[in-house]
């Protein structure tokens, strides 16, 4: 079941500036730094609770963050909602005739699971699912 929105991410073309502007210039928490290999990104974490913002730059200059910006340029790329139980959201959503960018979830930022539904699928906006670490 989805509990939460769970952060709102940003595409930023230089993400060292992005965590000045976050964090010094708005003065918000910067909670950490990671790499995801997997999606090649790299990512920082600003909470706002109950939410964070996430900021996405592409790792090494590569994947659909690299190609997001060149496209579009920076900005919000897209929203996700914290899954307690990923895979059956994913069969529920799947049954109501949702796409999916891939067929099933993979490693995310934390050790979490995440997966993608299509911009076409919900009126052009991109949706993350991601279900943390410590709940599964």
């Amino acid at each position: 079941m989805i509990t939460a929105l769970d952060h709102i991410a940003v595409a930023v073309p230089n993400l060292e500036k992005a965590i000045q502007r976050f964090c010094e210039d708005f003065g918000l928490p910067l909670d950490g730094t990671e790499d995801v290999e997997a999606a090649k990104t790299s990512t920082a974490f600003i909470p706002l609770p109950p939410t964070n913002i996430e900021l996405v730059h592409p790792l090494n200059g590569e994947g659909p963050i690299a190609k997001y910006l060149e496209k579009r340029g920076g900005g919000l790329h897209h929203l996700c909602f914290r899954s307690d139980d990923i895979y059956a959201d994913v069969e529920r959503l799947k049954a109501k005739g949702y796409a999916f960018i891939t067929d099933a979830p993979s490693p995310g930022a934390h050790n979490s699971l995440t997966i993608f539904i299509h911009p076409k699928s919900c009126d052009g906006i991109l949706v993350e699912l991601n279900q943390p670490a410590d709940e599964h």
